[in-house]
């Protein structure tokens, strides 16, 4: 399988929010109850420069399979060196590799990005999401218990870590 990631144009973002969506109904990956409109991510979409905080798309043959985004965590400049990763799989190409693939490749991008650290918040029932990132080397940085009320049910979400320090070493201030 052809799997290739490429910076993600304007053009994309339909398919990138045709992705999202899908994963919604299913309540294991997004806290969003409704489906998102193209125009309502245009702005987020905007926020991305590849040169710092780049979303990329999974391409597989070509066929955009997915996408994986690395943005800024918590907006303040002490944590310009970490980031939160997103990353969407559609459902025709789940349980192929990509997610592994995507973590390998973002994890090669770090030192040009000057990243050493990646956040990512999961929700605690999301079995498939945690063992892909703790299988990466993600632990559990924190807990909020219960955060999340969808469909009448409350659900906890998981803030998972790492720190890359072959990454550290490489970037500049």
């Amino acid at each position: 399988m052809t799997v290739t990631f490429e910076n993600a144009q304007p053009a994309d973002l339909p398919r990138i929010v045709a992705i999202y969506n899908e994963i919604i109904p299913s309540r294991l990956a997004t806290a969003d109850l409704t489906p998102v409109t193209v125009a309502s991510r245009e702005a987020w979409f905007a926020s991305f420069d590849p040169a710092s905080r780049p979303i990329w798309t999974i391409r597989v043959a070509g066929t955009i399979a997915g996408w994986v985004s690395l943005e800024s965590f918590y907006g303040r400049p002490a944590y310009r060196h970490t980031v939160e990763i997103s990353l969407y799989i559609d459902a025709a190409f789940r349980h192929q590799g990509l997610g592994q693939r995507a973590l390998a490749f973002v994890t090669t991008q770090l030192p040009r990005l000057g990243i050493d650290r990646i956040v990512a918040f999961v929700f605690s029932h999301n079995t498939p999401s945690q063992a892909l990132f703790k299988r990466n080397g993600f632990t559990v940085w924190g807990h909020l218990p219960e955060v999340a009320e969808m469909d009448g049910a409350l659900y906890s979400l998981d803030i998972l870590g790492r720190y890359f320090p072959e990454a550290a070493s490489h970037r500049q201030n």
